[in-house]
């Protein structure tokens, strides 16, 4: 097995060699062939090939996935779509920028600009004035045919709930690295201390340079993302883990998908459905918790080639 495998990948050969299961890895683990006698299914990126393709596109269109919650009722943070420019003016309403603007002007506190396709919280930006908006909608759109705004919130909590079927597989709470005052050093010298430096372009000089008072705690990122150094922790606490879990609930069952990463944010302490994500990573989660992420992609292959689970 190569060192350098994706956990997804090394899941799925795992539970091949187990079953039986003729494995293929193509593409550099990006394409998955699996056989068993005549019967061959696939696997792509990390989705193991379960969900609709209406739900996987749903899914993985933030724009749309609000679309739909809204309609159904199910709480959740607006995500609202605009369209590259390069796609021609037969595509892109015109006045795109102005209503982008209209929409900082609504939210004293700013928005939120990201891709409206994609995972890992790569190319987010927290915008409070139109010059970093331009910037921000500048670099999204070199990457992207689309991006969505959504209104800044102070988010208190954020749980990822893994569903199978409507049955909840993984429910854990994204920790944001942070650092707890001792009353005499700054958030920064608190930081490099404890090896977190890559943080550290996350918050103000103000920020950084404040003494936080003993005992405690201060964030070091206003994001939850696994990528930004947040870390997964299993949710223990029976009343938030049920609350989380009906609403990932009502939100797969919204867009009709079967296997599926739910985000549930807490906001002013009420709980709204993030996002969605049709491919459930589970790499991060895999170094404290590895034999939780096989059992879950195990789950996931015996709901594919039929197996009891008992």
């Amino acid at each position: 097995m190569a060192g350098g495998e994706r956990i997804f990948v090394q899941a799925i050969r795992r539970y091949c060699a187990n079953h039986g299961i003729t494995v293929d890895v193509r593409s550099g683990g990006w394409l998955i062939a699996m056989r068993r006698g005549e019967r061959r299914h696939f696997a792509f990126g990390y989705d193991i090939g379960l969900n609709s393709a209406i739900a996987h596109r749903l899914a993985n269109d933030k724009s749309a996935t609000a679309e739909v919650l809204s309609l159904s009722g199910v709480p959740c943070i607006a995500h609202r779509l605009f369209l590259n420019p390069s796609l021609g003016e037969h595509v892109v309403e015109t006045g795109w920028r102005e209503a982008m603007l209209a929409l900082l002007a609504q939210n004293p506190r700013g928005v939120v600009v990201k891709p409206n396709e994609g995972t890992s919280g790569r190319s987010v930006f927290w915008v409070t004035s139109p010059d970093q908006l331009d910037r921000a909608v500048s670099e999204v759109f070199a990457s992207s045919l689309g991006l969505v705004i959504s209104p800044y919130v102070e988010i208190e909590q954020e749980i990822r709930v893994i569903l199978l079927d409507r049955t909840p597989l993984v429910v854990y709470r994204k920790e944001r690295p942070s650092v707890v005052g001792d009353g005499v050093h700054s958030v920064r010298d608190l930081a490099r201390a404890t090896g977190q430096e890559e943080q550290l372009n996350q918050l103000d000089a103000a920020a950084l340079d404040a003494v936080a008072p003993r005992g405690e705690r201060r964030v070091l990122t206003w994001r939850h993302n696994l990528d930004a150094g947040a870390q997964p922790v299993l949710v223990n606490d029976d009343e938030v883990r049920a609350a989380c879990v009906k609403l990932a609930i009502d939100a797969a069952s919204a867009i009709g998908i079967a296997f599926a990463s739910v985000d549930v944010v807490r906001v002013d302490g009420a709980w709204r459905v993030l996002e969605i994500n049709s491919g459930v990573m589970m790499e991060a989660l895999a170094k404290p918790y590895p034999d939780l992420v096989q059992a879950t992609y195990d789950a996931a292959l015996d709901r594919v080639f039929g197996e009891s689970t008992g």
